[in-house]
């Protein structure tokens, strides 16, 4: 019998073998063409940075780069994978945040309770399933309590997470657009 729990198994070895087939197949590319989808990659990271950075100003963000750092970080070649890396970043602040701010609540300026935090966050991502966020959780617990702020920790918490979510939706929506745009200009993959 095939349990949901398997059949998603199957299909992350599945997207594996496509992933590493898709690696090989750009490693294979020319220099040329190698140049070429770098430029295109580093245009929509820096097009969703700029987007990131200069919407969190607009917003009355303090510290627009966290956005811009967060759109760089989720850019990838496609939509599909930006959705899939946006979503372990929004998972994995919140999942960090959470914990960085219960810590630092209960034990201000200790240095073994953030690194309790840290291991508590991304342990939690891993037992939801959700490893590539633990990376994520494990940054923001660290962004949380070791980087100097003003006011409050949850207010602290929520301004990142705020960047957190505009860096990696301008991320989303510079990769969803390129993606039109090239469709548009080369006509659709063979």
């Amino acid at each position: 019998m095939n349990t949901p729990r398997r059949a998603l198994g199957e299909l992350l070895q599945r997207f594996e073998l496509l992933a590493d087939e898709a690696a090989h197949l750009r490693r294979s590319l020319t220099r040329r063409d190698r140049l070429l989808a770098g430029l295109m990659h580093a245009l929509r990271a820096v097009l969703a940075a700029a987007l990131g950075y200069y919407g969190a100003l607009a917003l009355g963000l303090q510290q627009g780069f966290w956005a811009a750092i967060t759109a760089i970080s989720v850019t990838q070649s496609s939509y599909a994978e930006v959705r899939h890396s946006s979503r372990d970043q929004f998972i994995g602040a919140v999942i960090g945040g959470l914990v960085g701010i219960a810590t630092a609540s209960l034990v201000h300026d200790r240095f073994p309770a953030y690194v309790l935090a840290v291991l508590v966050g991304m342990t939690l991502c891993w037992v939801l399933n959700l490893g590539a966020a633990g990376r994520i959780a494990g940054t923001t617990t660290t962004i949380i309590m070791l980087v100097p702020h003003q006011g409050t920790f949850l207010q602290f918490a929520l301004f990142r997470l705020g960047e957190v979510v505009l860096g990696a939706f301008a991320a989303l929506l510079v990769t969803r657009l390129s993606d039109l745009a090239e469709r548009r200009l080369l006509g659709p993959s063979p």
